[in-house]
């Protein structure tokens, strides 16, 4: 590979395709409607397009639950629309990541239908199984990620196949070469498809202990798995596919626990050219009760840890582009609405939590609707909500004593479902995202944060990240150094230097108004983007609440 890979300079779009646009009005996005749309997306500054899976699947866990890795699933179109998005993607000079489900598959996928015909089948070793133990009971006592046992008996045999997650999604056996082979195969095919990046969906989880040792009661299932010592073997070989091919392939992996260190080891010897992690979401876990399930607790953001996480991993990736840098995904509820106040200070919350992040050393990813302001997907009834945890935790709320409303808040904070509404395109019926079909999820419906009425004021939220996406795209804000400045509690503040230029970013976490003080010869003229009129007087600058400032100065 070049020393200078394409996406350094990565601005990407994240889309969840059933959410985005549906052109046949039947309530479901389709890759149709995202085509109608590329002008849009183009029009925002970005050059990169990551989509969520929408290969032939049984929906299970939307499109992670993988039948064909080789075509779409009807739900999203033909394969003739396949190649126009490819073709149109192209024409714009537009990147394409794709996400891709490699830790399992699903139920109905071919592999495992042959590797339920017995112990003898080929395919058989495709997948984990395991007999059970002397007691007769499951293998261990690994839980899925979803709840309940990781493992499922077979329903003519004696064995149990594992599953992290549901048990409609069997977990791939890596230790296998000829399925490595397989996922190898598959990745050609989708590169001369015109893929251009692929995004490793819980690929930490491909290598496990085939001892399978207990997890003890204070562990998670899933921290037993990770890390084992033959990951760096099976990426090096998926690296090696990407390497022999004649485009650079920009590789990221899904590591949702990975702190500096991890991420750093992922991204040596080109391992992977990037890793999503969950760990600057740092809820203040101190304030969760023991007496129900953390998972879907609501809490406030530790600001502190949230600049030491931050300021580890900047620093740990200071030799390279920089980390993934992302506030919203399709696994995390939007971020402003949870940590913010999208209440008081939406239009300020949404453009000040957009530049104290994208504008940092690495690569942003916008997750559809925030550059618009969309909140949360607001659901009244736990039973809506996919997860099997959101009922669960319902009902052991409801008996701890706390009411409907605020066990249905704490739900709409903490459930993926949560960021999955569709894209308000419109304040019109269906949002402009359908015509008259219902949507396939519960959607809002909002004057004002909506792309049309957007487009039509220069003070708008989605003006504003088109502004900070040109600024990101400065060589300052791309390339240069990055170094946290002391400031006191809920400011965020840091500077970017390039050669002999110089920017300082100023964000105010919180309601309330702050004074902080520059000592470098910025002033009204060197103010780039802000969220506010600047107040600067004898060194110092006002910041109201929920405001960002960005100065650049050479």
């Amino acid at each position: 590979m070049s020393e200078k890979q394409w996406w350094n300079e990565a601005v990407i779009y994240q889309i969840y395709p059933r959410s985005f646009k549906d052109s046949n009005n039947d309530g479901i996005g389709d890759l149709k409607g995202i085509i109608q749309k590329l002008d849009y997306i183009e029009s925002l500054g970005v050059n990169t397009l990551w989509i969520n899976p929408i290969v032939s699947s049984n929906q299970v866990d939307n499109g992670y639950d993988v039948i064909d890795y080789k075509h779409i699933d009807s739900l999203f179109g033909t394969e003739e629309d396949v190649d126009t998005f490819f073709s149109e993607m192209k024409r714009r000079g537009l990147k394409v990541i794709y996400d891709l489900p490699l830790n399992h598959t699903s139920i109905a996928h071919p592999w495992f239908k042959e590797a339920l015909k017995g112990p003898d089948n080929p395919y058989r070793n495709y997948y984990i199984w395991a007999d059970a133990s002397d007691d007769g009971t499951y293998p261990n006592n690994w839980t899925a990620a979803f709840g309940g046992s990781a493992w499922s008996k077979e329903m003519n045999g004696d064995q149990y196949f594992l599953h992290t997650f549901k048990k409609e999604m069997p977990d791939l056996n890596w230790d296998h070469e000829p399925l490595r082979k397989e996922m190898i195969g598959i990745l050609n095919y989708l590169m001369d498809k015109g893929v251009d990046g692929f995004r490793l969906d819980a690929f930490i989880y491909i290598d496990v202990d085939k001892e399978f040792p207990d997890k003890e009661a204070d562990q998670e299932t899933q921290d037993v798995i990770e890390y084992g010592g033959n990951l760096k073997q099976y990426l090096n070989e998926l690296n090696q596919a990407l390497t022999d091919h004649e485009n650079e392939i920009f590789l990221i992996g899904e590591a949702t626990s990975a702190d500096a260190e991890k991420i750093r080891e992922y991204t040596n010897n080109s391992i992977l050219d990037g890793v999503i992690t969950l760990q600057h979401f740092t809820d203040d876990e101190t304030l969760k009760i023991e007496e129900l399930p953390q998972m879907n607790q609501h809490v406030p953001l530790d600001f502190e840890k949230f600049k030491r996480i931050q300021k580890e991993i900047q620093e740990s990736l200071k030799d390279k582009c920089g980390p993934i840098l992302f506030w919203n995904n399709h696994d995390h509820p939007r971020a402003p609405q949870k940590y913010g106040d999208m209440d008081n200070y939406r239009d300020e919350t949404a453009k000040m939590m957009a530049t104290l992040l994208y504008l940092q050393k690495g690569i942003p990813i916008i997750y559809y609707g925030e550059e618009v302001g969309m909140n949360n997907a607001w659901f009244d009834d736990p039973s809506n909500i996919s997860d099997n945890s959101a009922f669960n935790f319902y009902q052991e709320a409801k008996a701890f004593g706390w009411s409907h409303d605020k066990i249905m808040e704490n739900l709409n904070l903490t459930v993926r479902d949560a960021s999955r509404g569709i894209m308000q395109w419109t304040d019109e019926k269906g949002s402009g995202f359908t015509e008259n079909a219902a949507p396939w999820i519960i959607s809002n419906q909002e004057a004002v944060y909506n792309v049309k009425d957007q487009e039509e004021s220069e003070s708008s939220i989605l003006n504003y990240y088109r502004k900070l996406i040109k600024l990101k795209k400065t060589d300052l804000f791309t390339k240069g150094d990055w170094k946290l400045l002391n400031t006191q509690d809920k400011i965020y503040a840091y500077e970017r230097t390039f050669e002999d230029i110089t920017g300082r970013v100023y964000c105010n976490f919180s309601a309330e108004e702050a004074e902080v003080t520059i000592d470098m010869p910025f002033n009204t003229d060197s103010l780039v983007l802000s969220t506010h009129e600047a107040d600067l007087t004898n060194g110092k600058i006002v910041l109201p609440a929920y405001s960002a400032f960005v100065f650049v100065s050479e």
